[in-house]
């Protein structure tokens, strides 16, 4: 089996590591090494990190970067895999690692995410969410398929998603200054470079969010500053406003089948604010500053662009 590094991105995630740092220590397959590349927490978290064995990097809040952060994290890493977790994200079973490194087996395969299972207290939206990204089946997905799942052929999720390191270096690492989708970029570039994405569905973490309709609009006003900015995306793998449809009536499927049919028209009105969050950061440029940040669930991440598109 490949040796792997585990690396978690931190901000003040005392609360989170004693749950998590267990259910890492019972895992079948062990790193050999954690890294910790801490957002210089106010709380106790690159103390406990440490007393856990941790390697624990500090940088600024400010430094922080989607892609950045982990690029460094990945030059610090002595493994074949890079495996990337986050603090929230917590895996399920006791074998989660040892399926997920078990791709890699394959040389053609670049990079392996797992399924994400909404936490057992997730609302409606969550557990809709979790289950439409992230079905029960397994798959292994080339550039040659993105006629068939477009953009979706380079889907990868940092929450719970390893990288063959050599393959990383060779795409030069993640890209930074993305306000976010590090992810899906490393994995369309990957895909350019003619290796597989795969996707194991028998390694599982819990990891969901439960998002209200305002911060619903932010994530998706920040997805089409993504799409605006990384207008290759779009270019090469097609764009999204199929797959938005096929999640509409999914959840609302989701929504017959679970007995609560009277969130129907709320669940119409979610989508409809994801649509022109979507269109609205497409556009972004021709807006304010000020009201730009307000619509963006990363508006510190403005601060810091030097410049504004």
């Amino acid at each position: 089996m490949l040796t792997f590094s585990l690396i978690i991105p931190t901000l003040n995630a005392a609360n989170h590591f004693p749950a998590l740092m267990n259910a890492i220590k019972g895992q079948s397959l062990q790193p050999c090494e954690i890294i910790i590349i801490d957002s210089s927490s106010s709380d106790k978290t690159a103390n406990i990190a440490k007393d856990y064995g941790c390697r624990v990097k500090t940088i600024s809040r400010e430094s922080f970067d989607h892609g950045g952060t982990r690029t460094l994290a990945s030059q610090m890493a002595q493994g074949e895999i890079v495996l990337f977790l986050t603090q929230d994200a917590l895996p399920a079973d006791n074998h989660a690692f040892k399926r997920l490194i078990g791709c890699f087996a394959d040389t053609h395969i670049a990079a392996a995410y797992g399924r994400q299972l909404p936490y057992p207290s997730a609302t409606v939206w969550g557990r809709s969410l979790r289950l439409f990204n992230y079905d029960e089946k397994s798959h292994l997905r080339t550039l040659d398929e993105k006629k068939f799942y477009g953009l979706k052929t380079a889907f990868l999720s940092n929450s719970f998603c390893a990288y063959r390191t050599s393959a990383l270096q060779e795409i030069g690492y993640f890209k930074d200054n993305l306000i976010l989708g590090e992810d899906m970029i490393a994995g369309a570039l990957l895909l350019k470079k003619e290796y597989a994405l795969a996707y194991e569905a028998e390694a599982h973490v819990y990891h969901s969010h439960d998002y209200t309709l305002w911060q619903e609009f932010k994530r998706y006003f920040d997805i089409g500053v993504l799409h605006r900015n990384e207008s290759w995306l779009l270019e090469e793998f097609g764009k999204i406003e199929g797959e938005g449809l096929h999640y509409v009536l999914s959840e609302l499927r989701f929504l017959i089948s679970n007995h609560k049919s009277y969130l129907i028209f709320y669940s119409l009105l979610r989508n409809f604010a994801k649509y022109i969050g979507y269109k609205l950061g497409k556009i972004h440029s021709l807006l304010p500053i000020r009201v730009v940040k307000h619509m963006s669930m990363h508006h510190g991440w403005w601060n810091k662009m030097r410049i504004y598109y």
